[in-house]
């Protein structure tokens, strides 16, 4: 009858199907296999039946149906689009045959789980949203999906579920609860991604989304993003500002975290030394009972040939060597002869082994100590790296703050724990009280979200909420993570970040089903103490000196809403299923330790200890992890009984005095033997008798302990040797102990030994004692012990100051395989064939390199602070990305490649990788750099931890972006190497010995400089930072600089304005305006008469006062240097000529090589003035702070309508002061100059020279002229002598105003055309002319064109222009004048011969009416510059070949020139070399530019 009625209900359902879809029932046999699309709406439909009438059917709706699940689709192989839409759908089934469906929509139902659709490959679009669904899984085999909308359902992660959905273009997952940053960081897998919706209009907002930065954080991940949310974000500009933000933050944290490592660098610093400090008194000890111990063992040693002593051996061998001793030989000092004192040396002996083992404790304990200090300071660091990693990961939407007692909340903190600490807990372990170390508060947006949402929602539900009373059902409860599972650190990180676990995920870690807090210290520290004394008692380490062996602890403190709570009932499993009406439960604890709480109470002590009666102690189980908010990380220890008493101990038992006073009973035990006179040298006969031998070949034992012998020669002698003991002496090396092939046992501690090099051919040595000596190189002198002594079986080389501690046990093993104690430890054979390993080293080859590179093109969209490199190679080894049989060319698909830690001694075999953009070889024994000039895209290169000392073999990376050098032997910041990495941004060469920052002011692209921890002691140095000026992070932590100049960061910050952050610390606001206050360096009269050693102003008539750190001038009032004609301040560090322009008479101003500016400082106005300002304010218009940049060509500047300063200065030098533009010098302000001197610097255009109406001289060699304006001399119409050498100029316009130029210098430039020269016609009164190294200079073929153009030409490239060459020039010109009007071939120049011409280019030419110019010497000594008188000089020639630096001009070569006549003595004369081919070239000195009297020596005053 049930089947019946069911056949007769699906038919009426096919019924209602065909009626919605225009189908005759009855003839659905026939016209069901035509339909392919069926659609149903709201009822009728409430089983899917009837579908195998409708074979063809390519698209079924469903629509408001109450179908529970998917059926009947068997027969329908070839549908495509499946709707079944707000259905009460439980679950996705009976989809297996429809595997050509290509669109699923699901939505709007009940369906928790996502499964059953692995047979739909070909699916391109599935719609989940408004579901129950918590997880995304079952997507694997999906791999056309290009749309998924999962929106409205219960997902809070993303994880690694969509990543084989590749060609997923659109996503939406807005209505979740997916909280964390991480989660949608794994988005970035998705290369096809170009819709995200997380927060879209119809759906709620996911926690995310309320986070800030949560956009720039999307887009910074996936770049490919066109649409996020409801926003278009294809926009370039868009993409820059996230790239940008991110970037600036990971600069920031790269920051953070070194500053980190720093402190961690420095606590170790601090260990160490206290770690030396303790070890004094032990060492101490241990060398006095080493070296009674090793005379008592000497003394045994002598029994045997006491009686066979020889009569040869008298006091006389002895008396002439040792100064006021007695001989070795003596019979009332050899205790060896009588048995009882025999007995009592060996009592003694015993004694003092005993002692020696309870101070060889004492070392132990102390290193212990040392470590387990180490071990926290480590700890503290990696929790420090790990917290600021979890920060820039969240994008600051999760951030830990360290505490410091100024802060209210740590405080409450303090007080908190205190209070929460009761001492009869403990009483059993002596602990007395604790002491917090450490508070971090957590502050984590997400979690607090979360937590108020909940908190709101229970409230709000609650049927009589009593919103007034809330708070006390909140509580600040502890908690400590499992001990068992020893992952502390790992779980508290991870509880910071993403909150506790859900009882789910407890409860499949077999945990409880709540989370375990307490409100007691010891109860939630019980699990822990426990604990650590099994595992103390399992170890029974024989090193542990602290008592406490849980001494450190930590808890997080949260904040709990434990809202409706009950008692647990005993017996019940933990269960939220137990206790349905309750958000948690507790239990009563009566503490094991609460004992003697009627006894006695103990003193009280300073320490906050909580009241003997304190609340109730409970253990809290919260069910929903959501009303527990982690607020607080405390780091504290226990203090003990002891720790009281000794409030400096460390754990160990201090009783020095004790022990010294056992030591001192135990060195007077009898035998005491009386002093041994000391060696100082030895000789045969010494040998003999120390020996008690009668021949040096007899000798197999020697002992030579306790003298004060640094030399031993003699022992060469002595083949027959096995046994030497040289301890307790001054030796520093052991270069006499060579070529004893029988020597077996040495015994050198306790001496100053450095080096074991000149140790030789010690074939039989298998015993060696180095302990207590002075050596730090283990590589090297393991290498001599590797050559000359291969039978070594024991080595002790405890207590040296070995470099690299850490490493040397592994370097020894690694080299001497044949040592079978090391440090008095047996060596396992494991060990030793790690060390072989180790030490064997590697090449890089062809499995190197398939087994650490990468073939990836783009970097990582990652937020960490690993490099490129480490981060690609582990995610995609190229092995994956190439075929097992390797291509041709496979090197050339490497893109990164990670070399560290690899023992790599030299770098070969890159030349093939020219698409290497990202490489890591730290922590190797590299020395050079090398092998990559053919990875000339490489952008990143890390080199840290090797041996590197040059940046040699950079020059070719022109494209590196980032490079790190930390802890190499560099020395020096190679300019020319910086010069050709145009685009390096990031620099690190910390942990160095660079003595100096010259040559980073090549790198003008520069952001990041880490070079702390260097030999920069200078303030100079930061000159060469200035123009830097995109650099922003600084740190030159630890250099000599830091300490030693006053206002150090103040200094800096002063100098590179753009600055954001200096050693770690970001720059305030108030520090920059602090900076422009304190800029120091003030010359006054105080220090003028400090200088001169008197004070007699007015009688100063020259200062010289060079290389001074002068970085202002304020000699007021400056009527007291009336007469003051010359001031030389070269090499100092003034800006601008300060106070220097109120020197009523100054003449002569000479300020090279400084970093002069402008005349006047250039500074902003500011209110209210300072000091400085007052001070300028004295001079009327002066132009404080209307200074300007550089006008454009054609335009003068402000400078002309200011009012003239210096009216006396006549010669002025700013040579050397990196000088870029003229016009903010303000020059035109000094009318009566007629002298200026410009060389060395950086200038490009000639400008700001309108008000030198007077100037007669103008030097400007060696700058980057290109090229002269119109406006360049418009006032210069008295000017005689103009240099230009040694500049980039290519043209010669607008010198049409030097009308009176007599002299012009224009070599080593860029002239190339004969007709620039022609331009110099518009000079009538031109007289000399150079311009030899020009290209147009090139074989003299000018000379002739100059010479016949220039009427007045009298010089030419420092070669007189004789009769005879104009004559044949004018021939010249007739004759190709005549040619050019007949066709055919010219002829050749030879054919063409004047008598004189061929001497005029010998070698050796005696020249006659050349006149050389040296400035306005003569003008100082009132001499008339003016002068048209020309004086004879005459001139021989040196010459060799040297090539231009700037250009293709011969330069090689260095004149000797001998003057006949000088016009002014101490002038700076052109230097003329004559080259191969006849030419003459003229240059300057670099170091002696200077046009007034005595420049860098001021005469007698």
């Amino acid at each position: 009858m049930s089947e019946k009625r069911k056949h007769h209900g699906d038919e009426e359902v096919v019924k209602e199907l065909c009626l919605a879809n225009g189908v005759s029932y009855e003839n659905i046999a026939h016209e069901g296999s035509n339909v392919s699309s069926l659609e149903i709406f709201f009822s009728g439909f409430p089983r899917m039946v009837g579908l195998s009438f409708f074979p063809r059917l390519c698209q079924f709706t469903i629509l408001g149906q109450n179908i529970k699940h998917i059926e009947g689709l068997e027969c329908c192989p070839l549908l495509r689009e499946l709707w079944v839409v707000q259905c009460h759908l439980t679950g996705i089934s009976g989809l297996q045959n429809c595997q050509q469906l290509e669109k699923l929509y699901l939505y709007d139902n009940q369906i928790c789980e996502i499964k059953n659709l692995e047979l739909q490959i070909k699916l391109e679009v599935l719609w989940l949203n408004n579901n129950c669904i918590t997880q995304i899984q079952g997507l694997n085999t999906l791999q056309n999906l290009n749309e998924l909308n999962l929106a409205d359902n219960n997902i809070e992660k993303i994880g690694h579920s969509l990543d084989p959905n590749v060609r997923l273009q659109n996503l939406n997952l807005s209505g979740n609860k997916i909280s964390s940053f991480k989660e949608l960081t794994l988005l970035a897998r998705l290369p096809h991604l170009k819709e995200l919706a997380l927060k879209d209009p119809t759906s709620t907002s996911n926690p995310v989304c309320l986070l800030c930065n949560y956009a720039t954080h999307v887009l910074y991940h996936i770049p490919s993003l066109q649409r996020l949310d409801t926003y278009d974000v294809f926009c370039k500009q868009v993409k820059e500002a996230a790239e940008s933000t991110v970037m600036k933050k990971i600069m920031y944290y790269n920051m953070r975290v070194r500053t980190a490592q720093r402190n961690l660098a420095e606590s170790q610093l601090s260990l160490m030394e206290r770690k030396k400090t303790m070890l004094q008194l032990p060492g101490e000890c241990i060398r006095t009972l080493n070296r009674t111990l090793k005379n008592l063992e000497g003394e045994l040693s002598k029994a045997p040939a006491s009686c066979k002593k020889s009569a040869c051996t008298t006091e006389e061998g002895t008396t002439h060597l040792v100064e006021g001793s007695i001989d070795r030989s003596d019979p009332a000092t050899d205790f060896s002869r009588n048995p009882a004192t025999e007995h009592e040396i060996l009592s003694k002996i015993d004694a003092l082994r005993e002692r020696l083992v309870l101070w060889t404790r004492r070392l132990d304990e102390i290193e212990a100590s040392y470590k387990r200090g180490l071990t926290q300071a480590t700890n503290m660091m990696e929790y420090t790296v790990q917290f600021l990693l979890m920060e820039l990961e969240s994008v600051g939407n999760i951030r830990l703050e360290e505490g410091s007692s100024k802060d209210p909340w740590f405080t409450s903190c303090c007080d908190l724990l205190h209070s929460r600490f009761s001492h009869s807990d403990f009483k059993v372990h002596n602990i007395t009280g604790i002491k917090i170390n450490r508070v971090i508060r957590i502050h984590n947006s997400a979690l607090r979200l979360c937590f108020e949402d909940k908190l709101h929602t229970l409230l709000a539900s609650e049927e009589s909420p009593s919103h007034r009373n809330y708070r006390r059902r909140l509580e600040h409860l502890f908690y400590i993570p499992d001990p068992e599972k020893n992952s502390e650190r790992e779980d508290i990180l991870c509880i910071s970040e993403e909150g506790f676990k859900t009882t789910k995920q407890n409860k499949a870690l077999d945990g409880e089903g709540a989370i375990l807090l307490s409100n007691s210290l010891s109860v939630v520290e019980q699990p822990r103490i426990e604990h650590a004394l099994r595992q103390a008692s399992q170890d029974d380490s024989k090193h542990s000196t602290d008592t406490i062996h849980f001494r450190h602890g930590q808890i997080i403190v949260s904040k709990v809403f434990v809202g409706h709570s009950m008692p647990i009932r005993e017996g019940d499993p933990l269960d939220r299923s137990r206790y349905p009406r309750v958000y948690s439960v507790y239990r009563n604890v009566d503490t094991k330790h609460r004992i003697a709480m009627n006894e006695e109470r103990p003193n009280s002590t300073k320490m906050h200890t909580g009241p003997e009666c304190s609340p109730r102690r409970r253990q809290w189980f919260v069910f929903d992890h959501e009303l527990v908010l982690p607020e607080y990380i405390i780091h504290f220890e226990y203090i003990t009984t002891g720790d009281q008493e000794q409030p400096h101990s460390t754990g160990i038992d201090d009783t020095p005095f004790n022990n010294i006073s056992l030591d001192r009973e135990v060195l007077n035990m009898e035998p005491v033997l009386k002093p041994q006179p000391r060696l100082r040298s030895l000789d045969d006969k010494i040998l003999l008798n120390v020996a008690r031998a009668n021949v040096l070949s007899q000798i197999t034992v020697l002992n030579l302990h306790g003298n004060s012998l640094s030399k031993i020669k003699e022992i060469s002698r002595l083949t027959s040797l096995r046994h030497l003991t040289i301890s307790f002496n001054e030796f520093t090396h052991l270069d006499d102990i060579s070529h004893m092939p029988n020597l077996e046992f040495l015994d050198a501690s306790y001496n100053r030994l450095v080096t074991l090099e000149g140790l030789r051919r010690l074939g039989q040595l298998k015993q060696l004692d180095l302990r207590w000596n002075q050596l730090t190189k283990s590589k090297e002198d393991t290498a001599v012990l590797k050559k000359h002594t291969p039978a070594l079986l024991k080595l002790d080389t405890r207590y040296n100051p070995w470099i690299k501690a850490k490493t040397v046990r592994m370097t020894i093993l690694g080299r001497l395989t044949t040592l079978t104690h090391l440090d008095d430890t047996m060596v396992a054979e494991e060990e030793a064939a790690l060390a072989v390993r180790m030490a064997a080293g590697s090449k890089i080859n062809q499995a190197s390199l398939l087994a650490h590179s990468s073939t990836n093109s783009d970097r990582p969209r990652s937020l960490s602070l690993l490099s490129t490199a480490q981060l690609l190679c582990p995610l995609s080894p190229v092995t994956c990305g190439l075929s097992r049989e390797l291509e041709l060319d496979w090197t050339t698909k490497i893109t990164a490649l990670n070399l560290d830690s690899q023992r790599i001694s030299k770098l070969i075999n890159l030349n093939k990788l020219v698409n290497l953009r990202w490489a890591s070889f730290n922590d190797n024994d590299i020395s050079k750099v090398e092998g990559l000039d053919s990875c000339v895209k490489l952008e990143e290169l890390s080199l840290n931890n090797n041996s590197i000392n040059t940046l040699n073999g950079l020059s070719k990376l022109h494209c590196l972006n980032k490079l790190s050098l930390d802890g190499n032997q560099l020395s020096s910041l190679d300019a020319a190497a910086l010069d050709r990495l145009p685009n390096l941004a990031f620099m690190s060469v910390e942990n160095n010995y660079i003595i100096s920052l010259h040559g980073i002011q090549r790198v003008r692209s520069l952001l990041e400089l880490y070079i702390g921890n260097n030999q920069i002691s200078t303030s100079r140095d930061i000159y060469y930072l200035k123009g830097l000026t995109n650099l922003i992070i600084l740190d030159l932590y630890g250099n000599p600089l830091v300490e030693e100049l006053e206002n150090y960061r103040i200094y800096v910050v002063f100098h590179l304005p753009s600055l954001k952050a200096l050693d770690g610390i970001a720059v305030e606001v108030t520090e920059c305006e602090s900076a422009k206050d304190m800029f120091g360096g003030r010359l006054t009269r105080d220090m003028v008469a400090e200088k001169l050693g008197h004070s007699n102003y007015t009688d100063i008539t020259h200062l010289t006062l060079q290389s001074c750190s002068i970085r202002m001038v304020d000699l007021s009032p400056a009527d007291l240097f009336c007469s003051l004609r010359s001031v030389n301040f070269d090499h100092n560090h003034l800006t601008s000529f300060s106070g220097l322009i109120y020197l009523p008479n100054l003449k002569s101003l000479c300020l090279n090589y400084n970093h002069i500016e402008s005349i006047l400082p250039r500074q902003k106005t500011q209110f209210p003035l300072t000091n400085r300002q007052i001070l300028y304010s004295k001079v009327h218009s002066s132009g404080y702070g209307q200074h300007s940049q550089s006008k454009g060509k054609g335009e003068t500047g402000p400078t002309g309508s200011l009012e003239p300063l210096m009216g006396s200065l006549e010669v002025l030098h700013l040579s050397h002061n990196g000088i870029s533009n003229m016009a903010n010098l303000q020059l035109s302000r000094l009318t009566n100059l007629k002298a200026l001197f410009l060389q060395g610097n950086e200038i490009s255009q000639v400008e700001g020279l309108e008000g030198l109406h007077q100037l007669r001289e103008l030097v400007l060699d060696r700058n980057r002229i290109k090229a002269l304006a119109d406006n360049s001399f418009i006032a210069q119409n008295v000017l005689l002598e103009l240099h230009l050498a040694e500049n980039r100029i290519r043209e010669l316009n607008h010198l049409d105003p030097l009308t009176e130029l007599r002299k012009l210098f224009l070599g080593m430039n860029k002239l190339q055309d004969i007709t620039e020269l022609d331009k110099l016609e518009v000079l009538p009164s031109l007289t000399e002319l150079s311009v030899v190294g020009n290209p147009v200079a090139k074989n003299s073929l000018h000379r002739p064109e100059m010479v016949l153009r220039l009427s007045q030409l009298q010089v030419l490239d420092g070669v007189m222009v004789t009769l005879e060459e104009r004559t044949r020039a004018e021939l010249i010109n007739s004759d190709s004048s005549a040619c050019s009007q007949y066709p055919g071939p010219s002829l050749p120049t030879t054919e063409i011969n004047l008598p004189g011409l061929l001497p005029l280019m010998s070698r050796n030419t005696s020249l006659r009416g050349m006149t050389i110019s040296a400035g306005l010497q003569n003008f100082m000594h009132g001499h008339d510059i003016l002068s048209s008188n020309m004086e004879e000089a005459q001139f021989h020639y040196t010459y060799k070949h040297k090539k231009h630096k700037h250009g293709n001009a011969v330069r090689n070569g260095q004149a000797d020139i001998t003057m006949r006549h000088i016009r002014r003595a101490g002038s700076n004369l052109p230097t003329t070399g004559l080259l191969h081919d006849g030419n003459i070239i003229t240059h300057r000195s670099q170091e002696q530019d200077s046009r007034f009297p005595n420049c860098g020596k001021p005469p007698p005053m």
